[in-house]
């Protein structure tokens, strides 16, 4: 039996063959290694001996304080990895069946190696801050779901978005620059979405109008986006940094009740306006795609658009407010690293943010609850290695750094299962 997929011949009752799927070996084989990872090396040999980690949940402001959970390093990777193993193995007989396993089945065996990693991670090492954790990965995932967002409006109305790093650049230079020289986060924040939609202004004009090479042309605007921001920080943020480059930081508002929920509160309800107009943002695409007739002509101009045309939908024009309505989502998202991080501009601060965001609309099948899910995954990914690495856990801290980016490669080679792009997404469209 070789690890790649086989497919049987098998005779029905009328004497002819038939064939039966094939037997997809890629998440058994998954799970049964990180199974015996967590098993072999977080525990049985894990050197974790004796030690204990302890993880704190509370906060000073919660209605109700959580006490820490102190567990015994070894026993508890031990018993996780053998339920893991057990889980290994029931992916494997349904794969072997070919039935289909819930999405709780990953969730809850992520969960649970995750447990198992930082349990070994931990122990010895002090206690593990779940509540600054989890609001770490928040805070990291902002601009990356602006980002998928942005990435998501654009290829489900036929418009590839590379451009999405320039997009989100420009949204925090334009931030910066205009809260500085009003003093005033606020205006910054107004400011960053028309940056992000200067720049979709040029993409739809030769994406859609002159039919240029949208992969192409997305490549460009980064790096003109790059230079053109550089440049003026050279020549102009830097020469006079108070007037043009001072921090702005937009205020933290807790929500009554609500932000002294334990863990919850901290996370999810005491951020800034921005975190919350990306709330608003989500959840209104995500009504608008599946449940309006925007949502359903977008849908229709990224699928098939000469049946759209046919039936009296414009597809060009639709295709450029959507580019540009995507572009100021991006700017938003710009906008997280400079007055929604209280730091001044800087060279290339989306840092390539832009193209994972691209990974995250992947991972999420271009949806955006499983965009949101998997831009948190990556932030989530970040954070832990920005946590771990001041811990002084055994895990090598250059490795700890690269975990967001193996989980992206992870993701777009495929371990998200079988994903397809809009069908005429990246083709431009002539009308007959």
């Amino acid at each position: 039996m070789s690890t790649s997929t086989e497919t049987h011949i098998l005779t029905t009752p009328g004497g002819g063959p038939t064939l039966r799927s094939p037997i997809d070996w890629k998440f058994p084989i998954v799970y049964g290694v990180l199974a015996l990872v967590t098993l072999l090396l977080f525990g049985l040999f894990g050197g974790t001996g004796g030690k204990s980690t302890t993880f704190s949940f509370a906060a000073g402001t919660d209605l109700f304080g959580i006490p820490p959970l102190t567990v015994s390093a070894m026993a508890t990777t031990v018993a996780v990895g053998i339920v893991l193993v057990a889980m290994a193995a029931v992916a494997t007989w349904l794969a072997v069946k070919r039935e289909k396993i819930g999405i709780w089945f990953p969730i809850l065996f992520g969960v649970l190696f995750l447990f198992a990693f930082l349990t070994w991670a931990g122990a010895g090492n002090g206690h593990i801050p779940l509540t600054p954790l989890l609001a770490g990965a928040l805070a990291l995932s902002v601009p990356l779901i602006f980002g998928a967002m942005c990435g998501l409006v654009g290829e489900r109305s036929g418009v590839i978005n590379i451009a999405i790093e320039g997009q989100l650049l420009a949204g925090a230079f334009l931030a910066a620059v205009v809260a500085s020289a009003v003093k005033n986060p606020y205006a910054g924040l107004i400011a960053a979405p028309f940056a992000g939609a200067l720049v979709a202004v040029v993409l739809s004009f030769f994406a859609i109008r002159y039919w240029v090479d949208q992969i192409i042309i997305g490549v460009v605007l980064n790096v003109l986006v790059v230079g053109v921001t550089s440049f003026l920080f050279s020549t102009v943020l830097t020469q006079n940094p108070e007037l043009w480059n001072a921090r702005q930081a937009l205020p933290v508002i807790p929500i009554p009740l609500l932000g002294d929920i334990p863990v919850l509160g901290p996370v999810l309800f005491r951020q800034s306006i921005l975190v919350y107009i990306m709330y608003v943002v989500v959840a209104v695409l995500y009504v608008a795609l599946f449940h309006s007739k925007w949502g359903l002509r977008t849908r229709a101009i990224g699928e098939h658009p000469k049946a759209a045309d046919t039936v009296g939908i414009p597809v060009n024009r639709n295709r450029v407010i959507n580019v540009l309505i995507a572009g100021a989502i991006a700017g938003l998202g710009g906008a997280f690293f400079t007055v929604g991080s209280g730091l001044a501009f800087g060279k290339e601060m989306s840092a390539g943010q832009g193209f994972i965001a691209l990974a995250a609309m992947i991972l999420g099948k271009w949806n955006p609850l499983g965009a949101v899910f998997a831009a948190l995954l990556f932030g989530f990914a970040r954070n832990l290695g920005n946590t771990l690495s001041t811990m002084g856990t055994p895990v090598p801290g250059d490795l700890l750094l690269m975990l967001p980016y193996i989980v992206t490669i992870f993701a777009v080679a495929g371990f998200v299962g079988r994903v397809r792009a809009p069908a005429a997404n990246g083709k431009a469209y002539a009308k007959q």
